[in-house]
Parts: structure tokens; sequence; C-alpha cells
């Protein structure tokens, strides 16, 4: 822990057991994301570092190991807790250079995981942008986000807000191994529901596809049929990538739950985090059908403003550098 900067305390509490905060103060709350990224969005904002989700294949897991913590457990809970994030960016979007560009939230680790019912840093992240004139976006598993709903709400009636939730199963055996600390796919799914009813654009990431496990058409039309039932306007399909961090944590699930598939599943990545180019070409075709019959591929979607779409085909990992905190 010792190139975690700015520690005001370490708590821990009974109602989080297991889980440690750090409270630190940051010295910057807008993150600038490097045109290397190839995400369609310059600006991001992380209030938390670590995520008690503890979603296995999650891709930030590696930005742990920056402040010399694991990827594994301590990522899950050992959370760092950027205290005054809303203050300083609110100052940041005061300043005469900012050009109201729009900001991404939700893109290294999840704004809504559990921290954020103790600390509250929401809100006053969505007022200042929304006071500021600046455009964003949510993406979430965290059903607390139906906390803020009539802020968001009040939110784009200024600017554009769009939101996110990602879901990236319907079966919920796989989800309690795979996903132990967030909402069920069932909560997730009403929570697009409520988004939807708040009159924000709601969109749905179906990530990570698993490949031989949950990527087949029945799996897929599956879970698209649930979120078109829930009143999604658009769905974004892709599959599993294991990047260094949550490479070793997968395939430590993967030999417990699937070990007939640990083969199949070192040949699949053997050249790197990504499937091959025919797998995603394959999972892409077919789920562009399955999209298509339930309009999810946009041919629905509420006319929204500028607020900033997530990445889609291949999601990068945001990373606080350690001089941000």
């Amino acid at each position: 822990m010792e190139r975690l900067q700015n520690l005001v305390r370490t708590v821990r509490t009974p109602e989080f057991d297991g889980i440690t905060f750090h409270e630190v103060l940051a010295k910057s709350a807008l993150n600038r994301v490097p045109p290397v990224a190839r995400v369609p969005f310059n600006w991001t904002v992380n209030p938390y570092r670590g995520c008690s989700h503890a979603c296995t294949y999650c891709f930030a897991r590696h930005t742990h190991t920056y402040l010399d913590l694991d990827s594994g457990a301590d990522f899950d809970s050992q959370i760092v807790v950027k205290i005054n994030v809303a203050e300083v960016l609110a100052r940041e979007l005061r300043r005469p250079s900012w050009s109201h560009e729009p900001v991404a939230l939700g893109t290294n680790t999840d704004p809504y995981q559990r921290a954020e019912g103790r600390y509250r840093l929401m809100p006053g992240i969505i007022t200042a942008l929304a006071e500021s004139g600046t455009p964003f976006s949510i993406l979430t598993k965290g059903t607390l986000a139906r906390r803020d709903l009539p802020l968001l709400a009040r939110a784009g009636e200024r600017v554009g807000v769009s939101m996110a939730v990602s879901i990236a199963l319907a079966d919920e055996a796989i989800h309690e191994a795979l996903e132990p600390g967030a909402p069920t796919p069932r909560a997730r799914l009403g929570l697009v529901r409520a988004i939807a009813d708040a009159g924000l654009p709601c969109s749905v990431l179906v990530a990570p596809v698993l490949p031989m496990i949950t990527d087949s058409n029945d799996d897929l039309d599956r879970i698209l049929t649930q979120v078109a039932k829930a009143g999604a306007a658009r769905a974004t399909v892709f599959a599993l990538h294991l990047r260094p961090g949550a490479r070793e944590w997968f395939l430590r699930y993967l030999a417990t739950h699937h070990p007939q598939l640990v083969d199949a599943y070192a040949e699949l990545y053997c050249r790197g985090a990504y499937v091959p180019r025919s797998y995603s070409a394959d999972l892409a075709r077919r789920a562009a059908v399955l999209l298509r019959r339930h309009r999810l591929d946009g041919s629905r979607e509420a006319r929204t403003s500028g607020a900033a779409p997530h990445a889609a085909a291949r999601p990068v990992a945001l990373v606080d550098q350690p001089s941000l905190l």
C-alpha cells in the first residue's frame, strides 16, 4: 500500500463484512483517455478503485497492482474511495479551458458498487456534470443506481445523459459463481426497466459472452429476449477477453466449474487476451440476427443528445494512474 497516495484513513465496518475502505483525497477527477484506447469518449471519472462485485472476468483487475495490491482478493475487498471527487470535479469543470466533452463513468470500476451506498459520491458527480453543461454516460451493474434516477432524469433535461447496464448472462447459477458480489441478472433487468420508466435511454451490455458456456444461439436469445422485455433501447454483444490479472482468476474459475474446457480455452486464447477474429466474427454475425429480431439494434432507440456511448466491440481497461489519486 506504499503507492496509495493522500490516504486519509482506512475503514472497516460490520455492515460491509470482509471489505476494507481506503479513503483518499483525489488530486484530480477527470481522466484523459489516451488516443490508443480507441474508445468513443475522451474523458472518464472513476470515484472508486477496486470493486466488490467480484466479477471473476473483470478486465480492470490489473489496475490494483499499481497500488501494490493483488488483482484477485484485494481487488474485490480493498476498495479505494476518492472521498472528495465531486468537489474536485466541480472545480475542474469550471475551468475556462473545459470544452464540455462527454464524460463516461463506469469504464474502470462500477460507480454504483456497494461502497456507493455508504459514500454517496455519485449525486455530487452528477450534479457537477449537469450544472456545468457536460453530457455524460454511466455503465453499471449496481441496482443502487435506482436511488439516483430522479436526479439523473433532471440532469437529462439539461445535458445528454445515457445509461447502460451490464448483464452478461441469464443463468443464475453461473452468475453466482462468476459474479458473486454483483446484483442478480433479474435485479439488473429490473434496473433496466426502472431506467426506461424514468425516461432515460438505456442500453445493455451483454458481455462478456463466455465461449462454449454462454455463447449458443439459445443462450443469446434467452438473455436478449429478457433485455428487450425490460425495455432496453439497444444491446451490444461481445466475447470474453482475458487480460493479465483477470486471466488468472477466470482460468481458476474454469478449472473448478468447467474443467473439460480448460484445454479448449488455452487454445482459443493462445495468442493473447482476445478470441480469434474468426470467433468474434461468427459471434457478431449470430448476435446481429438476434439483435434485429428483438429490435435491440438501435431501430427503436429513443433520440438522445450528446452523451457518450460506451465502447462496444473491444473495451479497454482505462487506468487511473497512481498520480491521479
